[in-house]
């Protein structure tokens, strides 16, 4: 398997030519990188007026590993071929390099470039990139490439320190500026080539990755909207603060504000958590969740891109199905709840994370089943997870370091049988599945106070359903225990414990209660509830066969109306069309079997046009065709010209992975294997506007007819997706 390496962008507080002054002074050794034993150049040409300058390097690395590997190999050193690039005029260098040594056997190359900051031209940026592809060594692979990834991880996080260091070298010189490269008519004295090349780094050496000396303010996503919104902040820099300036450019990850905003991240997870960013703004049209949502389904999953963006791309639907992102905005907890839920947020513990406290002992679960249905409390507890993502981001701002999960304190006095009566058990474990697949990592620490006997009957019940590295994070104390040295005091400061823990402040969480039986509702009524509840949403679903495509009928009587769509490709690969005929249809028919035999489910698949149509006569394609692949997200508008029926059509496609992303799925090699891969399964949305209601510009869609890569351009922002929404809600 490939492994793959994305730096963040890395930025020098100063120009251009002075950190090229610095990073000359590394050849041809340099003793803070061990491992680079020599360095010769093997060819060096330069351009008639001086700007560009080319280089060629041949450099030698005594990898660190065991004597044994390198006696087997039979090397004692790696060589690596480097070519450099360095316009004066434009203020870039570019480096490549790869391995020659092995090269039939492993495959190494790594891209840098140091270029000036888009926002501030005394300012110097640095990205690169890196892979490492070992086709086979001697039946040590699997050694190779952990020795391989580990001491570069380790090296990228030690060359950051290797320009500051000459840099300051330059200042106690008294070096503090460097002229530009003006043309040779505009020069007083002769322009002297420099000779740059970057150390030969990739995953067996040492990267040259600077360090940035101060924090610098980064564009930010906004969840909803995926709007880009340049957020300032103050921290410690030297023992004083230093206001963020500036944004990240080009809207790409900036190393201070992952540091400010993420946390310490190694190497290879901020090459990990760029990498998925990019993917999902390549496939989600713009649309993703902020960095800290992308970072907690990483991590869950151990930095394991696949298995991140699986789970990361089904929560995504679900929320875009349920419209989860405007929860707060649209959910008002019924009376009922805010009177007898015996929970709320409290202060913050002491590491500044929201505190939640839940007297679960106190909560009449099978009242509130009862009056409500197992739907609204799910609602309700969905909204607290909301409401705590909110407040880390607040408090993220107001303590100056990250904040991305909250410790909630269970308070079990009071807790006895009818706890586990089975349809509130059964709520419990559906709200955990719930909020364990779509708000992972988001719980700090669990402090559960006051168990009693029947504690263990209870745990026993729900610890099967929650994840291994959540139930690490539960602290558990029976009877007065939270009262003692490592209890309660250790992780909530004294002067906030709430009263009813022996502390002196108010809480104002709701005692509880019985709920009165004149509350209680039919089971009639609170299936009907719960139908409503999760059924309110714009979006349908439909699973899509081989041989057996679904299509919908869009009539249209106004010529210039537009048809809008936003659909979302859940699973397999699809092919999305629109056609248009001036004849009706038949009746639409619900595919009873799919290809090999499979059953469709009811109303989720139909078929519109008969195959006795004749493309061209019958019915004509109006747009060219669309290839969507899985986890895409897809917007997009057309312009009718005439009136009749327009019918959009989503059918399958077999495709093999895509290679941009370079994250192959299992589902690609299974899908000539099992009967079952041949579907697919899309969740859309579809409306139609006449030219005076649509809230884009009917000239710019004009412009930009003749496909639909422009025209979802158009229309990707998801404000313009939620502005239709609301129109049809």
């Amino acid at each position: 398997m490939v492994q793959k390496y994305q730096s963040p962008v890395r930025v020098y507080k100063h120009p251009f030519e002075l950190v090229m002054a610095a990073y000359e002074r590394r050849f041809p050794t340099c003793h803070l990188i061990p491992i680079f034993v020599a360095s010769d150049v093997v060819s060096e040409e330069t351009s008639e007026d001086g700007s560009i300058t080319k280089v060629e390097r041949r450099c030698a690395l005594d990898v660190d590993a065991p004597r044994l590997l390198k006696r087997i190999a039979g090397v004692d050193y790696v060589y690596f071929t480097q070519r450099n690039t360095l316009n004066r005029k434009e203020r870039t260098l570019h480096i490549e390099s790869h391995n020659e040594t092995f090269s039939n056997r492993v495959i190494i190359h790594e891209t840098c470039c140091y270029s000036v900051h888009p926002e501030n031209e005394d300012w110097t940026c640095f990205e690169q990139t890196a892979s490492l592809d070992i086709k086979s060594f001697f039946g040590f692979e699997s050694t190779v490439e952990k020795i391989a990834m580990k001491q570069y991880a380790g090296s990228i996080k030690k060359g950051k320190e290797i320009i500051e260091y000459y840099l300051k070298e330059l200042e106690d010189e008294g070096i503090t500026h460097m002229p530009r490269w003006l043309p040779s008519s505009q020069t007083t004295a002769p322009v002297r080539p420099t000779s740059l090349c970057t150390s030969p780094c990739v995953f067996l050496a040492l990267p040259v990755s600077p360090v940035v000396p101060t924090p610098i303010a980064a564009d930010v996503k906004d969840g909803a909207s995926g709007e880009t919104k340049t957020e300032t902040s103050v921290v410690l820099h030297n023992d004083s603060l230093v206001e963020l300036l500036t944004g990240t450019p080009e809207d790409k990850l900036d190393a201070d504000y992952i540091k400010r905003y993420l946390g310490d991240l190694t190497p290879l997870q901020e090459s990990c958590l760029i990498r998925l960013r990019k993917w999902l703004q390549e496939t989600h049209k713009g649309k993703i969740p902020k960095d800290e949502h992308i970072l907690r389904f990483l991590r869950a999953r151990d930095f394991n891109m696949d298995k991140a963006r699986e789970i990361l791309c089904q929560s995504l639907t679900w929320r875009k199905q349920h419209q989860v992102d405007y929860l707060l905005e649209t959910w008002t907890s019924p009376q009922v709840l805010q009177d007898f839920y015996t929970g709320g947020w409290h202060h913050h513990d002491r590491d500044g994370r929201p505190l939640y406290i839940l007297r679960l002992g106190h909560m009449d679960t099978k009242g509130l089943v009862r009056a409500l249905g197992e739907e609204s409390l799910l609602r309700h507890v969905l909204s607290i997870n909301e409401e705590g993502l909110r407040r880390c981001e607040e408090n993220t701002k107001v303590f100056g370091r990250p904040i991305s999960c909250w410790t909630c304190l269970v308070d079990l006095e009071g807790l006895n049988m009818r706890h586990l009566w089975r349809p509130g058990v059964k709520a419990l474990l559906r709200i955990i599945e719930v909020v364990e697949a779509n708000y992972p990592e988001t719980l700090g620490r669990l402090l559960i106070l006051r168990a009693p006997r029947v504690f263990p009957v209870l745990w026993t019940l729900v610890s099967p359903f929650i994840d291994e590295n959540t139930r690490k994070k539960f602290l558990i104390y029976a009877g007065n225990d939270y009262q003692g040295p490592g209890g309660l005091v250790d992780y909530i400061d004294k002067e906030i414990i709430p009263d009813f823990l022996g502390g002196e402040c108010m809480c104002e969480v709701p005692e509880g209660g019985l709920i009165p039986k004149s509350m209680y509702r039919t089971p009639e009524e609170l299936e009907s509830e719960d139908v409503r509840l999760w059924t309110e949403t714009i979006y349908q679903s439909s699973s899509i066969f081989k041989g057996a495509p679904h299509e919908i009928l869009i009539e249209i009587i106004d010529a210039s109306s537009v048809i809008t769509w936003d659909f979302d490709v859940c699973k397999g690969d699809v092919v999305f069309n629109i056609y248009h005929s001036k004849r009706a249809p038949q009746p639409a028919r619900k595919d009873p079997l799919g290809a090999h035999g499979i059953t469709s489910p009811v109303g989720n698949n139909v078929q519109l046009i008969d195959k006795s149509w004749t493309l061209g006569q019958d019915y004509s394609m109006v747009e060219s065709p669309l290839t969507c692949k899985e986890g895409e997200s897809v917007q997009g508008s057309h312009i009718t010209r005439w009136p009749g029926f327009y019918i959009l059509q989503w059918k399958f496609v077999n495709m093999a992975a895509c290679a941009a992303t370079n994250m192959p799925r299992v589902d690609d090699v299974l899908a000539t294997l099992q009967v079952s891969s041949h579907k697919c399964k899309v969740m859309y949305y579809t409306e139609v506007l006449g030219s005076a209601d649509f809230r884009g510009s009917m000239t710019s869609l004009e412009s930009s007819h003749s496909g639909f890569s422009q025209l979802s351009a158009a229309t990707v922002s998801s404000n313009q997706s939620q502005s239709s929404s609301m129109i049809s809600r």
